[in-house]
Parts: C-alpha cells; sequence; structure tokens
C-alpha cells in the first residue's frame, strides 16, 4: 500500500533538458515557469536547464532568446535583474541532430559535466512531435544517462487512436519504467481544477449532493476565441476531439466524476479517474448519430474584428476536420447513473472560458405559493480560466415587506481577490511536480488508453459518414445542433453571464 506520508521532496541537485527548446512551448510556457520558480526559491539550489534544438545556438544565443521570451511572458514586476541573470546563467543549449551519434556523445557529456553526476535527478521534457518520443528515450538509453532518477515528461497528444498511443506507450516504456512518465495535461495543473478536489473532499455540504439523487446534469465547457493560427497542419490532422475532448475534457469529468479516494496521493486519485473512463457509456453508431455534433467555424467576428473560416486559415476547403464538439454521454455507476454529462469545446467561439458547471434538481416542492420572480435551479459554476473560482447559484428573498419575491442570487469566489497573491502557471506547479517525482496530476498509461478507447468509436463513425460538419459563424456558441442536443432533454446550455 502507498505510504499517506508524501515521499515527494526538493532533491538537491536537477538537470531539466528540454528538447525543442527554442520552440514556441518552451521559450512561451516552460522558461517563464521555471523562472517563477526561481523567483520564489524554489528549484534546487544545484540546478540546470539545457535547451536540445536544431538551431545553430550557443549557450549566450540561448540565453538571449530566453531573455526575449521572458521580457513577453512574464510581468514586468517579476522581472528581477538579480534573478534574471542567475536564472540565465543556469542556461545551456546544445545544437543535436538526431542522427549524429556525436551530438548525443555531446549531451552524454554535458550531463555528466557536475560534480557527482549520479546524484543528480535528470527531467527530459519532449516538447517535440510525439512520433520522435521512442526513438529519443532509446537514444537516451543508449548513451547512458538513464536511471533510476531520471523522469521524462510527454506532451500531448500520446498517438492519434488506441493503437498508436500504445506504440508510444510501448516504446517510452522500454526504457522508462511507468513510474518515471509524466504525461503532462496542463489543465489539471490549474488552481481551480486542483481546488475541485478539495471542494469536494474536504467539505461535508457538497458531498451528499454529489449524486444522481440531487444532480440534473453535468456541463464541462472549453472555448477559445482563437483560430487554428500556425498550427493548421497539425490541426487538420487532429480535430477538436482528438486535440481536447480525449484529453482535456474527460480529465475535467473524471475530477467531477471520480469517487472519495482514501487520501490524495500518487496512485489513489489515478485509479479512481481510471474507474471513471471505464464506466463511460459506450458510444455506439446509433449513439454517435443522436448524441454528438461537430462543426466548424466559418467568417464572422470576434471581439468586434473580422476574422476568416477554417478554410481560409487552413489554405483549403476540401478539409472535413472538425473545429467544434458538443456530445452526450454517461457514467454508468451507482452514483452517476442517469445523469447526463455534456461536453462542449470549440474554436473561434464567443469568448474564451473553460468551466464545468453542475446543475441540481429543483426542489421536490413549491413551498412559496403566489410568490412573485422566478426560481431557478441551483448551479455549482468552477470556472477553470480565464478567471479561476468558483460561484454558486441559490434563490433568495428580495427584501421588503408584502410577500416573497425571489430571485437568483449567487455567492462568488475569486481566487485572484479572496487569496490576494499571484496565481501560479499550470505549468509552475506541474514542472515542480516532475523534479520533485509527484506523479498525481498525470496521465496513467491506463488513462490514455482508456480515453482512446471510449473516443475510437466516434472518431469511426464520423470517418464513416458522409455528413460533414455544421458550420457555424465565428464569434458565435457554435451551430444551432449544440443547444438542440440539450433542448431535446428540456435543458439549455449554462452561459458564463447567466
Amino acid at each position: 500500500m502507498e505510504s499517506t506520508t508524501s515521499p515527494h521532496v526538493l532533491p538537491a541537485a536537477c538537470d531539466f533538458t528540454v528538447f525543442g527548446g527554442t520552440g514556441d512551448l518552451a521559450l512561451r510556457k516552460l522558461l517563464p515557469a521555471l523562472y517563477h520558480r526561481d523567483l520564489e526559491g524554489q528549484l534546487p539550489a544545484d540546478h540546470r536547464v539545457l535547451g536540445v534544438s536544431t538551431s545553430d545556438l550557443d549557450d549566450a544565443g540561448w540565453r538571449d532568446a530566453v531573455r526575449a521570451a521572458l521580457t513577453t511572458y512574464v510581468a514586468a514586476e517579476q522581472l528581477l535583474t538579480p534573478v534574471v541573470d542567475r536564472f540565465l546563467a543556469r542556461l545551456r543549449h546544445l545544437r543535436l541532430d538526431a542522427e549524429d551519434p556525436e551530438d548525443w556523445d555531446r549531451l552524454h557529456a554535458l550531463l555528466k559535466d557536475r560534480a557527482h553526476p549520479e546524484d543528480a535527478v535528470r527531467v527530459f521534457y519532449l516538447a517535440v512531435a510525439p512520433r520522435l518520443f521512442g526513438s529519443i528515450c532509446q537514444r537516451l538509453d543508449e548513451i547512458g544517462v538513464v536511471d533510476e532518477r531520471a523522469r521524462v515528461v510527454l506532451e500531448k497528444p500520446i498517438g492519434h487512436d488506441l493503437a498508436s498511443a500504445r506504440e508510444v506507450n510501448d516504446a517510452v516504456g522500454r526504457v522508462f519504467g511507468e513510474a518515471q512518465i509524466f504525461r503532462i495535461d496542463h489543465y489539471l495543473g490549474k488552481e481551480s481544477v486542483q481546488n475541485l478536489l478539495v471542494t469536494r473532499f474536504a467539505n461535508t455540504f457538497l458531498e451528499p449532493l454529489w449524486n444522481s439523487q440531487w444532480v440534473d446534469h453535468v456541463q464541462i465547457t472549453v472555448s477559445e476565441t482563437v483560430g487554428v493560427g500556425g498550427r493548421g497542419a497539425y490541426y487538420d490532422h487532429a480535430g477538436a476531439l482528438r486535440d481536447m475532448v480525449q484529453n482535456h475534457l474527460l480529465q475535467l469529468l473524471c475530477l467531477v466524476a471520480m469517487e472519495p479516494p482514501t487520501y490524495v496521493g500518487r496512485e489513489t486519485v489515478r485509479d479512481e479517474k481510471v474507474k471513471v473512463l471505464r464506466a463511460l457509456r459506450p458510444m455506439t453508431p446509433a449513439d454517435v448519430d443522436r448524441d454528438t455534433v461537430r462543426g466548424r467555424y466559418d467568417v464572422g467576428l470576434v471581439d468586434g474584428a473580422p476574422v476568416p473560416s477554417y478554410a481560409e486559415d487552413l489554405g483549403h476547403g476540401g478539409s472535413r476536420t472538425e473545429t467544434f464538439v458538443a456530445l452526450k454521454t454517461e457514467v454508468q455507476n451507482w452514483r452517476w447513473a442517469g445523469v447526463p454529462f455534456y461536453l462542449r469545446t470549440g474554436k473561434r467561439m464567443d469568448r474564451r472560458v473553460s468551466e464545468i458547471v453542475v446543475v441540481f434538481k429543483e426542489p421536490p416542492h413549491s413551498m412559496f405559493p403566489g410568490a412573485e420572480g422566478a426560481t431557478a435551479p441551483n448551479r455549482l459554476h468552477i470556472l477553470v480560466q480565464p478567471d479561476e473560482g468558483m460561484r454558486l447559484h441559490l434563490t433568495a428573498k428580495e427584501p421588503g415587506p408584502g410577500g416573497y419575491r425571489l430571485r437568483p442570487v449567487s455567492l462568488d469566489l475569486s481566487y485572484a481577490a479572496a487569496f490576494d497573491a499571484r496565481l501560479p502557471d499550470a505549468y509552475e506547479r506541474l514542472l515542480m511536480d516532475v523534479i520533485k517525482g509527484n506523479p498525481t496530476l498525470f496521465m496513467r498509461r491506463d488513462e490514455v488508453e482508456a480515453a482512446w478507447t471510449w473516443t475510437e468509436p466516434i472518431l469511426r463513425r464520423w470517418a464513416s459518414s458522409p455528413a460533414r460538419p455544421r458550420r457555424y459563424p465565428a464569434g458565435t456558441t457554435g451551430p444551432t445542433a449544440a443547444a438542440m442536443l440539450l433542448e431535446r432533454d428540456g435543458r439549455t446550455w449554462q452561459e458564463p453571464d447567466q
């Protein structure tokens, strides 16, 4: 049995190697996240960040690129010159041709060039295409830098279907043990997502209501105002279902629906999430036709400015790829049987928001005959982004004499306002967990494969169907069929301003 005492401590020495060190993810997210942790004094004292890429940069050139990135992505008041200089001094860059053995030998020499290299934790962050995961891991093993203190971080997507996910997992698993593999989903590092566990399991008032007796339905929405931008080539191969539903939205669903673990530990949470994925109602072709909607954005207005269609962003009009998905599913277990879960995600929507809404059932009996005003079901809104927090919608009596006038009101919790502190970016928390060896917020192999097992029937049905994604104007909430998905059940999507 896993110990309830956390073994996750900060190592004395660490080499954090980023493959793809000059890429967008590294410069926009990873390096700023590590800088913020250095600013807070949380990185190991003996810590290096090694950038590996095909760019012909020396250490000074990469440091200049990272300095520019910090200036862009870190708030000015957080850029303290002594800390910036200290952080940049940690950086080294290595140009590496994957096919050149001498380049790999240079990486080996760089990692060994420290006092007591056998005591340093080595983190290998693969911010590269998934097709390279296996070959990079094999090379790392061949040059002798993988030991029991080594860890590898895999960015999504882990494959594009179940078979390819297994191939990736097998290839990486031949080198690293499962406990050394950290499959990252940055949504799980967000404050509000983690606070969902605390809200559910550290408070007594919700858990008795968190079941089919009192919950009418659950909605999970992740909408973006941006289009595909420079990711068109990748996105047209993936689509919204692979890019967002199979990982981000299903992970959020798991945290809402999971059973209480004995305690929040490295495997207990992941054990419960896998159970949820395996309990999802399998999607038959008829289910897919009835309970899924796919769409693609057309020209429209976002924030008052005209934006092009997906076909224009892509450069051609022959694609059948979806940029929007709405679907209905159910967790078939004792707690949730009969409760629909509605999932929705899309690009070029009317607003950028990620939100979980738990809608409770109406009271079983109306006790205020003749009351003025309308009542609405109680709802718990869990705001994931951009403004992390929670909002509980209740019905209250409007002050004044002369009978009952009922009005919906809300109890709001804004993390920024309540705690009066900067909220760390999700990557900051997750990268520190990797360094400490805490896998709780990362996906295990069986989680990834269970998610693909559930998703694949939808992909197969869409591929065999002659129907094309429904058009929706950019700057809207998606195709009208998505609204009808709920309306036929007598429900509506809960928008953020409701």
